[in-house]
């Protein structure tokens, strides 16, 4: 298994609440865009989910990012599910790449990491992979 480390900087976030009621939880759906650095280069466009259990502040996500770029040198594009949360002004979450979502020289990619954000929308990342 192959470490890669890198991070990425958030480019465009579009959040949008399709569920509120003052005193209850808040729902949005959020469009979100990175650039990559480091091991892991390129593109990723992230679709997310997001619960606010007291309507603002921490909240709790799921979501899928599509990362077009490179993996240590191997050109192509994979799938990453994604499970997180952020609180305290911090996100972290885990990641594993979605079986069979390997595209070019990352088709047959497999791996699990993680990442937790930093300061100014940069966020740092590591990627445990193998290809098969």
């Amino acid at each position: 298994m192959t470490e890669s480390k890198g991070t990425y900087q958030i480019t465009g976030w579009d959040e949008k609440p399709y569920s509120e009621e003052k005193g209850h939880s808040t729902l949005a759906k959020a469009r979100v865009t990175n650039t990559f650095e480091g091991d892991i280069k390129g593109e990723g466009v992230a679709e997310y989910l997001l619960v606010y259990p007291q309507g603002e502040g921490d909240a709790s996500f799921v979501g899928l990012q599509e990362v077009n770029g490179t993996v240590n040198g191997r050109k192509g594009s994979f799938v990453l599910d994604i499970k997180g949360t952020f609180a305290n002004g911090q996100a972290k979450g885990d990641w594993t790449v979605v079986d069979d979502s390997g595209k070019g020289e990352l088709e047959g990619l497999k791996g699990k990491g993680g990442f937790v954000s930093t300061s100014g929308g940069a966020v740092e990342l590591h990627l445990g992979w193998t290809i098969l």
